[in-house]
């Protein structure tokens, strides 16, 4: 449990890091190799490719495949922190480049593939990679013939002699499921054969260069707000976090994780959870390269999976398919029934409950307070989870910084061994404070027992009647609520109660859900003054998500205040 440091004020340090059981390798080499020992022929990875075919690497498969894009990389000229971008959907290769990178002494660039043209191009100037490594045909996407437009000397560049104005750190592009160079962009193929001269001994000595306070990878926030910020994490951070996840998730040795995701690698919690925490484990990790909800199903059934990891928004839409309530979901163990599906489905053999008591974010690389899906309920309900080993959090006062009291809200801030080594191209100072805490822009308080409860960004907690409401807490036993698809609350200024609570949803498909429903729903749930006064109902078309799901808070502040407007002209 977390001790605290003082009895009254909002100060919490977590269980000594070394008191944590099951962490390993804290080097993306070392984690590979002691992954690739300890489990060797099980099955890593599964993948089934467009036309039918299915690859699958076990963990020896894996470490062999990554070696081959580290030679390649060390002969492309690729020193210690060199920056190698990954433009691709989740496949094999994005997993093997990925701890290829790691190997070689890199550093990896996790690039988004919902990028626009302009996102790409800022993000290729703003990280200075000097190879990307992209799949070339993503959802009617085609990134070559993007990069081609954002700079013209691509077309006309042999392979690895691209000089380029526009990106001059850039040197050699390389696409993944092509086999048509076309000018600067060489195969995968022949990239990989780049490497055939590299021994694995080069391979070693560049792996054992590299120490866990390196940089390992650069990712980038969603972008809810301004341009993305580039978030830089040491190796040590990633896979401590990886290490973890066994345990949180409470993973029983007589039931291996099967895990799906369709979730882009490139986002940390992604990463953390699905492919470190998979393999941490010793399971498998099925690939889906982009969300397909019948094709998602198939997989659950065909690859017996055990853990499928969705955003509610998804889980939704697999409700709704026709097969669902037949498909054969035995395999399902590790899935929290009791929040994430609406509909009960009769094959799934029991209710088990996620470790939804966390709170965390990229620059934590996920989590940085929880508590493991077998913790009682008395303890982890209502909370986000307790400070985990290694971690010290706080609650500032967000405009003069000064140290708050167990139970007032304030500004959440934190560090540990997990926190980010910094922003890209921000001094520290801008970053942390003068103690090396990170102030998370979010809202919440510090309870008698040192537990974290998460209220929302500070700009978006909803003060109304003189009490804070979380739009979170709301939107938590919203999205449980049948006929629910998508749901945000938010904050509408009203003149007696400074703010009125709001809720915005978007109603499954054949729902007539009405605000009666809604509100009695909540009613049995939630205090009375966190029941939202209003319920509008809108379509997909109405909000803006971001690449992660999530809704604009401003943009859905925005948006209810317009409908109310609207309602109340029209009487």
């Amino acid at each position: 449990m977390a001790e605290s440091l003082t009895d009254d004020h909002a100060l919490v340090r977590g269980v000594p890091l070394e008191d944590e059981p099951g962490i390993g390798a804290l080097t993306l080499p070392g984690f590979l190799r002691e992954i690739a020992d300890r489990y060797s022929s099980n099955e890593a990875l599964v993948e089934h490719r467009p036309g039918g075919a299915v690859e699958r690497w076990s963990y020896t498969d894996l470490q062999e495949r990554s070696e081959a894009v580290a030679k390649s990389l060390i002969a492309c000229g690729v020193g210690k922190d060199s920056r190698i971008g990954i433009l691709m959907t989740n496949r094999l290769e994005w997993v093997s480049s990925c701890f290829g990178i790691g190997l070689a002494g890199g550093t990896m660039v996790g690039l988004s593939t919902f990028s626009t043209p302009d996102e790409l191009e800022y993000l290729l100037k703003a990280t200075g990679i000097s190879i990307l490594l992209f799949e070339r045909e993503v959802v009617g996407k085609d990134f070559a013939e993007i990069l081609n437009k954002l700079e013209t000397l691509i077309a006309t560049s042999e392979p690895g002699t691209l000089l380029s104005t526009n990106f001059p750190y850039l040197r050699r592009l390389v696409a993944v499921d092509d086999d048509r160079p076309i000018g600067a962009i060489e195969t995968w193929q022949g990239f990989i054969g780049h490497g055939e001269a590299i021994s694995d001994e080069r391979v070693n000595a560049c792996a054992n260069t590299v120490k866990p306070s390196d940089p390992a990878m650069l990712l980038f926030s969603s972008g809810s707000t301004g341009k993305p910020k580039g978030i830089m994490n040491s190796h040590r951070g990633i896979n401590i976090q990886s290490w973890r996840w066994p345990r949180i998730y409470d993973i029983e040795a007589e039931h291996p994780v099967r895990f799906w995701s369709a979730n882009g690698l490139f986002w940390s919690g992604n990463w953390s959870i699905a492919l470190g925490g998979t393999l941490a484990g010793g399971g498998c990790l099925v690939l889906q390269r982009v969300f397909d909800p019948v094709d998602a199903i198939r997989l659950f059934e065909a690859e017996r999976v055990s853990l499928p990891y969705c955003w509610p928004h998804q889980w939704a839409q697999l409700e709704e398919q026709p097969g669902w309530a037949t498909a054969d979901l035995s395999s399902f163990w590790y899935v929290d029934t009791e929040i994430m599906l609406r509909h009960r489905q009769g094959t799934i053999p029991r209710a088990r409950l996620d470790p939804r008591a966390s709170y965390g974010s990229t620059e934590t690389f996920t989590i940085s307070t929880a508590f493991p899906v077998n913790t009682p309920r008395e303890l982890w309900e209502g909370t986000n989870g307790e400070v985990l080993p290694g971690n010290i959090s706080k609650i500032v006062d967000p405009e003069t910084g000064k140290l708050l009291k167990r139970g007032e809200t304030g500004e959440y801030a934190c560090k540990g061994p997990t926190l980010m080594m910094g922003y890209l191209g921000v001094p520290g100072e801008e970053v942390f404070d003068e103690d090396g805490f990170y102030h998370a822009g979010d809202g919440g308080f510090l309870d008698e027992r040192g537990r974290f409860i998460f209220q929302g960004r500070i700009n978006d907690i909803i003060k109304t009647g003189g009490a804070n409401v979380s739009p979170v807490e709301v939107d938590w036993s919203l999205c449980a609520c049948p006929g629910v698809k998508v749901c945000k609350t938010t904050g509408v200024a009203h003149e007696t109660l400074g703010e009125m609570v709001v809720s915005l949803i978007v109603r499954e498909a054949g729902s007539e859900l009405s605000q009666l429903e809604v509100v009695a729903w909540l009613k049995e749930r939630l205090a009375s003054y966190k029941v939202p006064r209003k319920v509008l109902f809108v379509t997909e078309q109405d909000i803006d998500l971001t690449d992660t799901s999530k809704i604009k808070p401003a943009e859905a502040r925005a948006l209810a205040a317009k409908i109310m407007a609207r309602e109340a002209q029209t009487g």
